[in-house]
């Protein structure tokens, strides 16, 4: 039976609603964790109340989630991308004929404050930018990603310049290093020294070298050398996170439930999604 207005406000529930509110926030974290169908089929079989598949994404699209307050002023923001699986209408005859859809990936972007709490959006990258500035942010404030443009372009909205330290991804580094080739010797060497910040060494170390993978990295060091810190200090005094495995696990977490097997999104359910799970990451849907 639904609740209407007046006595739904007197038992602090909401209105025309058929579910009670621990029945909502079971719903929403099976919903959160698993496709809306099997989210359906395990409430009767732990409740044995039936909730229809449609009512559970009805109820996660009536919800207002609200990216959480950090309890304790932030140091350290990682950003990544994640990727997820669209549909879309193929324009081939064969296809439309057949009624097979042709399915395309985006990029979302997740965000981690200070390795705990979780953001993510779908073309909606300002409502993140905005969430990190309203917290109250430390000084400095260190900004840590890999060697993406988007990332580092996101990352000049945070903070102000005299507040944020950009920081490169200590693996993400490394990794490149190792994509030069060559002499084992020398990568180990170029290894070592950006370790210990030495941008300049490391420079001089491969722009000798013709092969083509050499000058990229040189144009990547360059590219990045104000973010290259000294990576030994600030891991042996343990001032800062230097790598953005944070983030990655994020998106590891997150695409737990947007790249569930066979999973393909309308693009207007996406950004719902993905708060949906962050919501369940942020602990926001404890019953």
């Amino acid at each position: 039976m639904k609740v209407t207005e007046k006595p739904a406000s007197s038992l602090g529930l909401k209105p025309y609603t058929q579910l009670s509110p621990i029945m909502e926030k079971t719903c929403l974290r099976l919903s959160a964790n698993e496709s809306y169908q099997n989210a359906e089929q395990d409430i009767e079989a732990l409740t044995g109340v039936k909730v229809s598949h449609s009512t559970m994404q009805r109820l996660v699209h009536r919800q207002e989630f609200t990216l959480p307050d950090a309890k304790q002023p932030g140091s350290e923001v990682c950003l990544d991308g994640g990727k997820v699986r669209l549909r879309g209408d193929s324009d081939s005859a064969a296809c439309r004929d057949s009624g097979i859809k042709k399915s395309y990936w985006r990029d979302y972007k997740a965000v981690r404050l200070q390795g705990i709490y979780y953001g993510a959006a779908f073309q909606k990258d300002q409502e993140l930018i905005d969430w990190v500035n309203s917290q109250k942010l430390t000084k400095p404030f260190t900004c840590l990603g890999d060697g993406h443009d988007g990332i580092w372009k996101l990352f000049k909205e945070i903070g102000s310049a005299s507040q944020r330290q950009e920081v490169l991804d200590w693996y993400h580094l490394k990794e490149n290093i190792y994509k030069v080739g060559g002499s084992l010797k020398r990568l180990k060497k170029g290894e070592n020294l950006l370790w210990s910040g030495k941008v300049m060494s490391a420079l001089d170390l491969f722009t000798s070298c013709s092969r083509q993978q050499a000058k990229n990295f040189c144009a990547y060091l360059e590219k990045h050398r104000s973010r290259i810190i000294t990576y030994k200090f600030f891991q042996g005094e343990q001032l800062i996170s230097i790598g953005s495995g944070a983030v990655e696990s994020a998106v590891k977490q997150i695409d737990r439930r947007m790249k569930i097997s066979g999973a393909q999104w309308k693009i207007e359910n996406v950004d719902r999604a993905l708060q949906l799970r962050g919501a369940y990451l942020n602990g926001q849907l404890a019953v």
